[in-house]
């Protein structure tokens, strides 16, 4: 398996740091690093498959993201700097792709993650056309080795595989132009159940709750959450030591899972 240099990916965008991006410490979150990649992915170019839409020749049809990851590596910031958001493909599928990204600031690496997407229709996924086909095909990455994620056995879709539970009600604000729950709204989501776990477990007495955000989110997305709804976040910590906790998530209505992740992050010292 070998590692990727920066040169190996095609496109770049800066990418300001705004104050909503930055966490209790004064540095960007992980979360704020997700809006960084999501932003990159946006602005990425596909010049043949945006002619082919604007032709009339491909649609209509969304852009569904059925998984996501992000991992803070180190500090960035502060409001106002600028970072670098490196995107290439990793996967390329009958129906869906896969990006790869690294965020670079001051010229070390200081986060990275990707995402999986499927084109679909009201009658379910579409076959990529060939112009975006080849469009991915120039942004393809160099061969690592790197397995797919695998996908959530079938314990993480039951209520009994979780020991903690937080509940939460869907907000207008979480709604996007899908009309379902953002992606990113619903990672804030599994970070307000870590962070009401290790209150939790840190004792109710503490004046300020600790500052113990994980530092990565791998998420598949398995049904739509939408508003109104009142939801349930379940948590248990798969394993632990002395420098940090591995969460398995699931969010939860009317006992159908929606969708898990597996998060890392610091212990209570």
């Amino acid at each position: 398996m070998t590692s990727l240099d920066d040169g190996d990916f095609r496109a770049q965008v800066d990418v300001r740091v705004r104050q909503g991006d930055l966490g209790r410490d004064g540095s960007a979150s992980t979360i704020g690093m997700a809006r960084w990649l999501e932003d990159a992915r946006i602005r990425l170019r596909l010049p043949g498959f945006e002619r082919l839409v604007a032709s009339g020749g491909f649609g209509p049809f969304a852009i569904l993201l059925v998984g996501q990851q992000v991992e803070r590596l180190g500090p960035a910031g502060p409001t106002g700097a600028r970072v670098q958001v490196h995107t290439g493909i990793r996967r390329v599928g009958r129906s869906s792709f896969t990006f790869e990204q690294v965020i670079v600031a001051g010229g070390e690496r200081v986060g990275g993650g990707g995402a999986s997407v499927v084109l679909a229709d009201k009658s379910g996924p579409l076959q990529l056309p060939a112009e975006l086909i080849a469009d991915l095909t120039e942004l393809r990455l160099p061969d690592t080795g790197s397995p797919a994620p695998a996908r959530p056995g079938p314990e993480r879709l039951r209520r009994e595989h979780y020991s903690y539970w937080a509940p939460l009600r869907s907000r207008i604000g979480d709604v996007d132009s899908n009309q379902h729950v953002n992606f990113n709204a619903l990672a804030t989501w599994y970070e307000e159940a870590v962070a009401a776990f290790t209150t939790h477990t840190a004792g109710t007495g503490a004046a300020v709750p600790p500052d113990l955000p994980p530092w990565s989110y791998r998420i598949q997305y398995l049904g739509e959450v939408t508003y109104p709804g009142d939801y349930e976040i379940g948590l248990a910590v798969s394993a632990a030591d002395t420098e940090s906790a591995h969460y398995e998530l699931g969010v939860f209505r009317d006992g159908a899972c929606l969708g898990v992740a597996d998060a890392v992050g610091p212990v209570a010292t």
